[in-house]
């Protein structure tokens, strides 16, 4: 069952050419959110937690598929963007974390806080407590890929696949570069689970988010 993550958006807003019976429910929470006629932006590169909500069911297993490009906002050497899945409720304000869900993260800093994270380009798995509390579960090095953090690359919208098995609690990240290989995550114990919310966020920086090219 392939669901696109910005199609949920779009869709939202009634445009017509992705029309379904039901729209799903969404919340800007936090940041300067911007639908245009084909990119979902957000435009406030001072907020740390920068959140937009999403009704989205999710059971089974699902393919999210979109892309992002960055718009300004790391020159301070640090920024990020991800999506929270599973979630059980939704916050309709700033929070740090999204219930109970998974937050699939990729990041860029410098110098890292928590020394799990590795400096420059990486991935983060966390996962989420409540809307206040969130834990590491696993970090990838991705500095192999820092060519895609130049800003020649960065003009362009780079592309994101997930392949998530809410059953199994099974994750894969496609390389953008080689859609033949994957970066596999266990999400842990928790499961089968099944998620109310999706919620997508940057921290520190503007992103926007679009559909890809068929």
């Amino acid at each position: 069952m392939k669901k696109y993550l910005v199609l949920m958006i779009i869709v939202a807003m009634a445009t017509s050419v992705f029309a379904q019976p039901q729209l799903p429910e969404y919340q800007p929470a936090a940041g300067k959110w911007m639908l245009t006629a084909d990119r979902l932006y957000q435009n406030d590169a001072a907020e740390k937690l920068a959140k937009i909500n999403i009704r989205v069911p999710q059971v089974g297993k699902m393919v999210y598929e979109f892309n992002a490009r960055y718009e300004g906002g790391a020159e301070d050497g640090h920024g990020g963007f991800g999506v929270h899945l599973f979630a059980d409720t939704a916050h309709p304000r700033r929070s740090w974390g999204s219930g109970s869900s998974y937050l699939l993260w990729v990041n860029y800093d410098l110098n890292p806080m928590d020394k799990a994270i590795p400096k420059g380009f990486s991935a983060q798995l966390y996962r989420s407590l409540s809307h206040s509390k969130m834990e590491l579960v696993q970090s990838v090095d991705l500095n192999k890929y820092a060519y895609l953090v130049t800003p020649a690359v960065l003009a362009n919208p780079i592309p994101i696949k997930l392949w998530v098995d809410s059953v199994k609690g099974e994750v894969r990240f496609y390389d953008p570069t080689n859609p033949s290989y994957y970066f596999y995550l266990d999400l842990g114990k928790d499961f089968p689970k099944v998620g109310q919310w999706i919620a997508v966020r940057t921290n520190g920086m503007k992103v926007s988010f679009g559909l890809p090219r068929k």
